[in-house]
């Protein structure tokens, strides 16, 4: 039996700006949305945990890989919606429509625009010598870089990454477990380049748009910068999947703009433009290719990086 068709209840990941954006859809639609947030592991397993009895009719993550991992575990259910196939590129969801992306973002070099004038332009050029001790990087736990390590599995191979993780770990990095703080340790010269995600220099411009980082849009000359996706799906046993879906459509569509723009992402539907502060990056060759892979090499990506010591 479906719970209230005028309520959904969302499990999210992702943090920024999602209050406004469920308050814009309950003043559009009358449908009101409640919202539980936390890590996406953690609510992945609370999902598996909960099993028939969750309350959730929604999974949000802000990776690629957890949502992937959920449908793996059976906790979310195929959604058949033409509206979702046309406004979600086919490779910023899953092949069998478990989940959809609704924003991207790419995790790409930066550099310090004061003390930088050659900045690395592939992610193996980080492990170059000439940046011991000049590195910031998050630790292994981040999902990000879990994503980020798979997409470069399934680009190069598993001996090839490891060697450029290795090379990453001999340049002695400063590891801080905050995207912002990377950012603004370069800033304050604490290190001069990183890989964090473009989003997190978006929200800092737009309160320092002076701020000395800049981003290096790597592998342009091969299969582009890797570009993870916030994404969402329909739970398993969701009280109001109709509503459920509803959600999710408009969060795809009319919903898209505001979704990804709130927090200075690239909208996954190509029909909406980008926020002006995301767009003055410029036009980059992003890799969406691994996009559906991230969640099973996500184990693969988690054993190299502790093999190459990278913390």
């Amino acid at each position: 039996m479906e719970r209230d068709p005028d309520v959904v209840t969302v499990y999210t990941g992702r943090h920024y700006g999602i209050e406004d954006v469920f308050d814009q859809f309950t003043e559009e639609t009358g449908i009101k949305v409640r919202f539980t947030s936390g890590s996406d592991p953690e609510l992945r397993e609370r999902l598996v945990a909960e099993g028939d009895n969750s309350p959730a009719d929604i999974y949000m993550t802000a990776d690629a890989a957890n949502i992937d991992l959920a449908a793996t575990a059976g906790v979310l259910r195929a959604i058949d919606s033409p509206v979702l196939e046309a406004a979600i590129p086919e490779d910023l969801r899953s092949a069998d429509d478990y989940w959809f992306g609704l924003s991207e973002r790419a995790r790409v070099v930066m550099y310090s625009t004061e003390r930088v004038t050659d900045p690395p332009v592939t992610y193996a050029e980080v492990g170059d010598p000439m940046w011991n001790g000049r590195l910031c990087m998050r630790p292994s736990t981040l999902p990000y870089m879990q994503s980020l390590t798979a997409a470069l599995i399934d680009q190069f191979g598993e001996d090839d990454t490891r060697a450029m993780v290795e090379s990453w770990v001999a340049n002695d990095p400063l590891y801080i477990d905050s995207d912002v703080d990377i950012i603004k340790a370069i800033d304050k010269g604490d290190c001069d380049v990183a890989i964090a995600n473009t989003y997190y220099l978006g929200q800092i411009q737009a309160e320092n748009p002076d701020i000395a980082v800049a981003i290096s849009w790597p592998d342009q000359d091969t299969r582009g910068a890797h570009v993870n996706v916030s994404a969402a799906g329909i739970t398993a046993n969701a009280p109001n999947p109709t509503g459920a879906q509803q959600l999710i459509e408009w969060l795809a569509t009319d919903g898209n703009g505001t979704f990804a723009n709130s927090n200075y992402e690239y909208p996954a539907n190509p029909e909406v433009t980008e926020s002006p502060i995301v767009a003055a990056w410029g036009d980059f060759v992003a890799n969406t290719g691994a996009v559906r892979r991230l969640g099973e090499l996500n184990s693969t990506a988690v054993d190299l990086l502790s093999d190459a010591g990278y913390k």
